[in-house]
């Protein structure tokens, strides 16, 4: 009995193999198609191709895309803030089945389930060739579109708060775009590991999404002084570390934030790059930190990149951490889901599905 049930699992992998490879290759409908940019500017210059399947190169693996995590580091290079290479493809994480692997692949095969973060650029895509070695195998518990909400952001916060600044109890926490999808992950995240945390937003109505999310107090960037309310909350000790998104228009105020030694985490540029920071001024300051920390230099190395997100699914199984989706639009659709991130409209992840 044991031997007949195994020998059903397999033919129905192999089935389930076989479906896949007459819906995506030898069908019409499963053309494939890509978003392609040839010019910088507004969301605008993202256009959809068709994807032309040429032969696997060694070491890569083709997959099915499922669901496209949108990030705000997608609108910086579309609109030319970040280079990148041009004309080409954009985007730097989905999840999706593995159809075909190339030679040499070894750690996937066709059916898994799989997710990735990073380039190289062409996530924005029904289908893609991708670095097999760079792929995560999912859990089962998470579905592709948690993943497309949760590797690039859950991989960015496990960093931020393990890596660039070892939060732990006791650590006091000040963070901009407290309503905002990194901040989906962050706040619970910190709050786990019993930190304290000061949230920032733009405007009202984002107060209370913040405070749902597990902000301790929250503020509204423009309607204070915000270093004098940071003393207040904290009995004048200030914070242990500012994880600053906004840049330029926030600066000041978050260097002015710290207490002594503290670390300033400039981690977006959203109102402008900030002015260069004399070294003298980090010291009459208080022998601050100051850190502009990439995902790039924290999850290029191979074993590193799998630990860091083996680390994320891990937490999002716990349920300290989940991929609540703020909006979906179809990959035709990107150009809408650019505008609602570029206008701070989004208020969580948002993740395109290939029609």
């Amino acid at each position: 009995m044991q031997l007949l049930s195994a020998n059903l699992t397999v033919a129905l992998s192999l089935r389930f193999v076989e479906h896949f490879h007459k819906a995506y290759f030898d069908t019409e409908e499963g053309m494939a198609h890509e978003i392609h940019i040839t010019k910088t500017g507004s969301p605008d210059v993202l256009q959809l191709h068709e994807v032309s399947r040429s032969k696997l190169a060694p070491g890569d693996a083709w997959i099915a895309q499922e669901s496209i995590g949108v990030n705000y580091l997608d609108v910086m290079q579309r609109s030319g803030a970040v280079p990148i290479p041009i004309p080409g493809g954009i985007g730097l994480e989905a999840a999706g089945r593995v159809l075909e692997v190339g030679r040499n692949v070894t750690n996937v095969k066709e059916g898994d389930r799989v997710a990735y973060a990073l380039g190289p650029l062409g996530a924005y895509a029904s289908e893609r060739a991708y670095p097999a070695n760079r792929l995560i195998a999912l859990p089962e518990s998470l579905s592709f579109d948690d993943a497309g909400a949760i590797t690039f952001k859950g991989i960015t916060a496990q960093y931020l708060l393990k890596t660039t600044y070892p939060v732990g109890s006791g650590k006091v926490l000040l963070i901009y775009g407290a309503a905002g999808a990194l901040c989906q992950f962050m706040i619970p995240w910190a709050t786990h590991l019993n930190a304290y945390v000061i949230g920032v937003v733009s405007k009202e109505s984002s107060v209370e999404t913040a405070r749902q999310r597990g902000c301790d107090n929250v503020r509204v960037w423009g309607k204070c002084d915000l270093p004098s309310e940071v003393k207040t909350l904290t009995g004048g000790e200030m914070v242990d570390v500012v994880y600053d998104g906004i840049g330029k228009d926030t600066f000041d105020a978050s260097l002015s934030s710290l207490r002594t030694r503290g670390t300033m985490v400039s981690i977006g540029a959203s109102s402008g790059v900030p002015h260069p920071v004399d070294v003298g001024t980090l010291n009459s300051r208080g022998s601050l930190f100051l850190t502009r920390p990439s995902i790039a230099a924290h999850a290029t190395d191979i074993n590193e990149y799998q630990a860091r997100a083996t680390e994320v699914y891990a937490t999002a199984e716990a349920g300290i951490i989940t991929g609540d989706i703020w909006k979906t639009y179809p990959l035709t659709q990107v150009s809408d889901a650019h505008q609602a991130l570029e206008s701070r409209k989004a208020m969580g992840p948002i993740v395109l599905r290939p029609e």
